[in-house]
């Protein structure tokens, strides 16, 4: 069974910076592509950042050059830097992952696996 586990959440002044780490375990994975959501109180879940097995990534417009979304080696490990946070960028980060599709996905759906959330929040 796989689990995604996220990492590296915490409080953050405006400004300043987070790493979230995202790792998939199990039984034996191989991630076709894996990302990261966020939803904040009050919003919907929404779309942030994507990497696949090939490396291709795609960010949504409101995170382009501040987030930066990379993988380890073993492709198992997906993270999330952080940069020049705002105070709306606070929210709960999801990580999802899909095991053979590595097709960039922008919705929940096009996602088989997810975390449990970490909790970011940016102070003002």
């Amino acid at each position: 069974q796989v689990q995604l586990v996220e990492s590296g959440g915490g409080l953050v002044q405006a400004g300043g910076s987070l790493r979230l780490s995202c790792a998939a375990s199990g039984r034996t994975f191989s991630s076709a592509k894996m990302g990261w959501f966020r939803q904040a109180p009050g919003k919907k879940r929404e779309f942030v950042a994507a990497i696949t097995w090939r490396g291709l990534t795609y960010y949504s417009d409101s995170v382009k050059g501040r987030f930066t979304i990379s993988r380890d080696g073993a492709k198992n490990t997906v993270y999330l830097q952080m940069n020049s946070l705002k105070p709306d960028n606070t929210a709960v980060y999801y990580c999802a992952a899909h095991g053979n599709d590595e097709r960039i996905g922008v919705r929940d759906s096009d996602y088989e696996y997810w975390g449990q959330g970490t909790q970011v929040t940016v102070s003002s």
